[in-house]
């Protein structure tokens, strides 16, 4: 056991972990602190299981440490019951049940992380038999297994090549180059430890630093904590204001709505979902597949020529000849029951086609207020975070988005008018000129025949007097029957008025005894709405005093919270101190002399006194420089003109070996002369 512990302990202090720990400080770690070490441990393995255990459930803890050691195959000691009691040691944190697992995890980090790292690709999804008898699924779920099998393959690839040595150049070069940057980052070390070692205390001076650093590095952690619950803060913030508007939204909904209302706004939307349902859709689907199944059977002809595009061209201008010639018949051949069908067939058309552009109208009315929605929740966070105000309030915003929809839909009413009658003036108009280039040739013609006749004229004058004596007829028949409807409808009025008198008798009757049931169901009705409105008041200041009561709650709940973090870091704190205290009163009353040195009193006092020794030997050095001062710059001053002295001495004897050696070369020039 003595064993597992020191090498837990050897694995927590080395890299990536640096707990620092020893065998006391770890055994007399509390089961939470346990659980969140054992949680820093495996989220080393797998980077999802990195979290603060403080921030998460129990059970959820436990549920999600099982379930990772499950899939490291972790298998713990003994038989079912124990298996139990395992699943309970985790829970609660037990010694007995973690220290094993850190054990079992420490040994083989390296194997469990790759082992972490397939099992997010290779651990099977189980699907249901019945759900795997939709050919969907079951394309999917066979897709799955396929993408499963290749990441296999490719994951063995990649661990054959990493074995195989490829790159060995590449690893070469890297590996010299951090010998380069080792060798250098030594050479740096070793200059800045001899300047630092110069420096006094220069030990204690490098603690002070890195306490300082690991100070540093806490309070920016606790500044992006800081950040990040400001953020959270703010989040939540801007959730409550979403909440509290869409509340007052559906407060004034249901103030001001009443179930007539909303029973004929619910109507409205089934017919306009039955329409698209039932008559747009089907038809635009209908219309999308004729047109890809012309695309595809032009997709699937073979390439045209030029000569293919002239034959269908000109087959297209014969149809259209066929077309306009069809088109002259019919006019020719125009009869007034004829008319009347058409009439109502144009009527039903240009319904259906305004109903589909009603439909359309709506629907895309219904996206812009969507949109338009979207839009001023966006304004009105950004607002929000800009600390402004809102131009508008919500009644008035409500009214001009009512006032603007209104004159889109006359505006589209309108365009949608316009457009019809020019498309029937062009009708009416190519109609028209068809009719009298039709007349005036056949005008042309029977005046030939006439002047070739001798009758020229004759076709005009019995035109008139046949559309005289046809107006004659027409006003006698009218007149006659005029007469004749007339005294029909007095017979018929009279008959009617009669008959309605006597079928209104018990209407009338039967009207009111319902008026009298109306007024008492009228009462009823005002006095069961005085009662809801008082019982919804009722309920109404109940809710608005459990809000207020939650909301103290939770600012309570929040508030203790915090104490109780603060007191917990606080207690964290003193047990730390109290820790050292005990060390250092134990090392201060132990017997031992080399245990007692170790105490914090004990060196601080032998500091101080070294200090006072090196203080006094500086005071008495001061002194003696004090007094030999004057002294020693006389004697100074005396050596400066000694050496001045002696120095033009030298210049003197430098001089005069010059000039003597000159002397003795003129010497043994002149008795070389004298020798020649």
């Amino acid at each position: 056991m003595g064993d597992q512990m020191q090498f837990i302990v050897e694995k927590l202090n080395q890299e990536p972990f640096r707990k620092n720990y020893n065998l006391i400080s770890f055994d007399s770690l509390e089961s939470l602190q346990l659980l969140q070490l054992l949680s820093d441990v495996l989220g080393e393995i797998d980077p999802k299981h990195a979290v603060d255990i403080r921030e998460e459930l129990p059970e959820q803890t436990a549920k999600r440490m099982l379930h990772l050691l499950g899939i490291l195959k972790y298998k713990p000691p003994g038989t079912l019951s124990d298996l139990s009691a395992f699943r309970q040691g985790l829970v609660t944190g037990s010694k007995s049940v973690i220290h094993p697992v850190l054990h079992w995890l420490l040994q083989r980090t390296s194997e469990l992380r790759t082992r972490a790292y397939l099992a997010r690709f290779l651990v099977k999804l189980e699907v249901p038999a019945e759900f795997l008898q939709d050919d969907t699924v079951a394309d999917f779920n066979k897709q799955y297994e396929e993408l499963m099998e290749a990441f296999k393959n490719l994951h063995k690839e990649h661990e054959q090549l990493k074995i195989s040595g490829l790159s060995t150049a590449e690893i070469r070069r890297d590996i010299s180059a951090m010998e380069e940057e080792k060798d250098q980052l030594a050479k740096r070390v070793e200059r800045l430890k001899k300047r630092v070692e110069t420096v006094q205390n220069h030990q204690r001076m490098l603690e002070i630093a890195r306490q300082l650093r690991l100070e540093k590095e806490r309070e920016e952690s606790l500044a992006q904590q800081k950040q990040e619950q400001k953020s959270q803060l703010f989040h939540v913030e801007q959730r409550l204001q979403r909440a509290q508007v869409q509340l007052k939204e559906m407060q004034h909904v249901v103030a001001d709505s009443k179930p007539e209302s909303l029973m004929k706004k619910l109507e409205e939307e089934i017919n306009f979902n039955s329409y698209l349902v039932n008559e747009k859709i089907p038809r635009e689907m209908e219309s999308k597949k004729t047109s890809v199944y012309f695309l595809q059977k032009v997709v699937a002809e073979p390439a045209m020529t030029q000569a293919d595009l002239t034959a269908l061209e000109s087959e297209i201008e014969e149809v259209n000849a066929q077309m306009n010639q069809l088109i002259e018949k019919r006019i020719i051949t125009y009869e007034p029951t004829d008319s009347k069908f058409s009439m109502y067939r144009q009527q039903a058309s240009i319904i259906s086609r305004k109903k589909e552009a009603k439909a359309e109208e709506l629907q895309a009315a219904k996206e812009e207020m969507s949109s338009l929605e979207r839009q001023v929740e966006q304004k009105n966070s950004q607002a929000h975070e800009l600390g402004g105000s809102e131009v508008l309030t919500e009644d008035e915003f409500k009214q001009y988005v009512s006032k603007l929809r209104s004159k889109n839909t006359l505006y589209k009413k309108r365009r949608q008018e316009i457009a019809e009658i020019t498309a029937e003036y062009g009708i009416l108009q190519r109609t028209e000129e068809l009719l009298r280039q039709r007349h005036e040739a056949l005008q042309q013609h029977l005046q030939a025949i006439e002047e070739k006749k001798g009758i020229s004229g004759y076709s005009y004058t019995q035109e008139e007097l046949e559309r005289v004596s046809a107006v004659k007829s027409e006003m006698d028949e009218v007149k006659g029957q005029t007469l004749d409807n007339m005294s029909e409808m007095v017979k018929k009025l009279n008959a009617m008025v009669a008959e309605k008198k006597a079928s209104l008798a018990p209407v009338i009757k039967e009207l009111r005894q319902l008026r009298q049931n109306c007024q008492e169901l009228t009462q009823e009705c005002d006095e069961k709405k005085i009662q809801y409105d008082s019982c919804a008041a009722g309920l109404e200041t109940n809710r608005s005093a459990l809000e207020q009561e939650v909301k103290g709650l939770l600012e309570e709940c929040a508030q203790e919270e915090s104490n109780y973090h603060y007191i917990n870091c606080m207690k964290r704190s003193l047990e730390i101190q109290l820790q050292r205290a005990k060390e250092e009163m134990k090392a201060y009353v132990s017997p031992d002399p080399q245990e007692r040195r170790r105490a914090v009193r004990e060196q601080y006092t032998r500091i101080i006194l070294e200090q006072e020794n090196l203080g006094k030997k500086l005071r008495e050095k001061q002194k003696v420089v004090r007094e030999s001062h004057g002294p020693n710059m006389k004697q100074m001053k005396m050596w400066q003109d000694f050496e001045q002295l002696m120095e033009c001495k030298r210049e003197c004897f430098l001089k005069q070996q010059n000039q003597a050696a000159i002397g003795q070369i003129i010497q043994e020039g002149g008795k070389d002369r004298l020798v020649l």
